[in-house]
């Protein structure tokens, strides 16, 4: 049997201080339902004495049905000079009716006289009785040692006070908190490894990550015998951010051999990092360890052609194992090795040896002028095809207009003149638009309905325009990368240009070409 820890996801109470994170109730059940899913042991669901919509999850959350984790409740200790009766926090966190409470205390002197503005020994006291409470009626209780690295390096013996003082109000797990992120692996051993054989308790680690050190710390912690792992989904949080379970979870499975997921979840992380992205209304984090789409990408051509003979060659783990996958790049960095991936990986059979160089010589000049073909594959797969022998495209282009008016009592609008050839016949029509790129993208639907309707169901879903060489001013190269999807495909494409409009054309030919295709 493999060793196991806990893992105690945090995303939707520390998560949500990210900058620019905020999710509704419906939002954090969902993410709750499939961080359950993926088998975490702890859902931290919010603090419910701090706003309404965190008293209505503890509410809706009781009516999912978890299977693996239990839901927690955050809160402090009750305020300096009171018990914990008579506490609003306190009271907050049972008529939340979570299973487990999570209670927050100081272990920093500064903290203690400076913020709560009170005694040491009465820090200690508050720390004890409100643990004492919450686990008198029952409910299961992790003590949050916030700013603990930083007040054992002030005051060691204090710090640990503090830790001995919910030892004795019975809490079940002791969580040693780098809240302000500063603490470096070598100064985390130390002091973790002497805390450790002083205490009964189980004890955890809760990282921040505003030295970049969080994963680092979180592991080492690991090694020092913390059971309990705090942090969020793709690290996010206050400041810099969470330790991030997205790397914290593989990390312990596929390098440490310790089990902190229910057998054969892991591969679940990569979904789940991006559906979270998602809700949270963020980018994803292509470059991610693990889980980014760029995490077990290969661009060199010599990387590629070590790759295609082993795949461990410049792999550290089998992206499978996390639900990721392999992708090769195609770029003017490439070699032959990426052609023929990339061909196998569209279902194009590339006709010899010199049509990849044709390809791939294409690409190179391409890129020069201005392209990048790394986030837009269909672009290069459509040059593959066009190159099949017997391939005939399903229209060619021939000519367009595009023009942008702003007429009194109509506003702005555009219009767009197009003819292309389908077959041997040539069709030649006009579009309106809100713009030049959308009556274009419309003149062009309306000369290939006719002949192909499932055009019907191919959507442009992003359109994105980057300016590369921004001294030239209105002169410069532009970028436009396009992304369309049918019912069951999404796809890329790319064009360059000093003419807008023209990338823009470019990409869409490019893509609905494409598009055509797969249908």
């Amino acid at each position: 049997m493999k060793k196991a820890v806990q893992i105690y996801d945090t995303t939707l109470r520390d998560g949500t201080q990210r900058e620019g994170i905020s999710l509704s109730c419906a939002d954090k059940l969902r993410i709750a339902a499939r961080l359950d899913d993926l088998g975490v042991a702890y859902i931290e669901g919010g603090w419910p004495g701090s706003n309404p919509k965190d008293v209505e999850f503890f509410q809706r959350v009781q009516d999912l049905n978890l299977k693996h984790a239990k839901i927690s409740a955050f809160g402090s200790t009750c305020r300096s000079d009171s018990n914990p009766e008579e506490d609003s926090n306190i009271r907050a966190l049972l008529e939340a009716q979570t299973p487990v409470c999570t209670v927050v205390g100081k272990s920093w002197t500064l903290h203690v006289t400076d913020v709560l503005q009170t005694r040491l020994e009465e820090n200690l006291r508050i720390i004890e009785e409100s643990v004492n409470y919450l686990k008198k009626r029952g409910r299961e209780v992790i003590f949050d040692a916030e700013h603990f690295f930083d007040g054992y390096r002030e005051d060691d013996d204090y710090a640990m006070q503090t830790l001995v003082a919910a030892q004795r109000g019975q809490a079940d797990t002791i969580v040693l908190c780098d809240t302000n992120g500063g603490t470096t692996p070598w100064e985390l051993e130390h002091i973790f490894s002497s805390v450790a054989g002083q205490l009964e308790v189980p004890l955890g680690i809760h990282t921040h990550n505003d030295s970049e050190c969080a994963v680092a710390n979180t592991l080492v912690a690991v090694r020092n015998g913390a059971v309990h792992i705090q942090g969020s989904i793709n690290g996010y949080g206050e400041r810099c951010g969470n330790a991030n379970l997205c790397s914290i979870i593989p990390d312990l499975e596929l390098k440490m051999g310790l089990q902190c997921l229910p057998k054969g979840n892991l591969n679940k992380l990569h979904d789940l990092s991006r559906f979270i992205a998602e809700i949270a209304n963020l980018s994803s984090d292509e470059h991610q360890a693990y889980v980014g789409k760029s995490a077990f990408a290969h661009k060199g051509g010599l990387h590629v052609a070590a790759m295609r003979r082993n795949s461990q060659s410049y792999q550290h783990v089998d992206p499978t194992l996390v639900g990721n996958e392999m992708r090769t790049v195609v770029s003017e960095l490439s070699g032959y090795g990426n052609m023929l991936s990339k061909a196998e990986e569209f279902g194009v059979q590339l006709q010899d040896r010199e049509t990849a160089h044709e390809v791939l010589d294409e690409i190179k000049e391409l890129e020069a002028k201005g392209f990048s073909f790394e986030a837009a594959e269909a672009s290069v797969a459509i040059r593959m095809h066009r190159r099949q022998p017997g391939y005939r495209p399903p229209f060619t282009f021939v000519d367009y207009s595009a023009t942008v008016q702003h007429r009194e009592g109509r506003g702005m609008f555009a219009e767009a003149l197009v003819k292309i050839r389908v077959g041997d016949l040539e069709m030649h029509t006009a579009g309106d638009g809100n713009g030049p790129v959308n009556a274009l993208n419309i003149a062009l639907r309306k000369a290939l309905l006719p002949k192909f309707p499932q055009l019907e169901h191919i959507h442009l879903s992003d359109f994105k325009v980057r300016i590369l060489n921004g001294e030239e001013g209105t002169a410069s190269i532009t970028r436009v990368l396009i992304d369309l999807h049918n019912d069951s495909h999404h796809w890329s494409t790319v064009g360059a240009s000093t003419n807008i409009i023209e990338a823009s054309w470019q990409a869409l030919m490019d893509g609905i070409e494409y598009g055509l295709i797969l249908a």
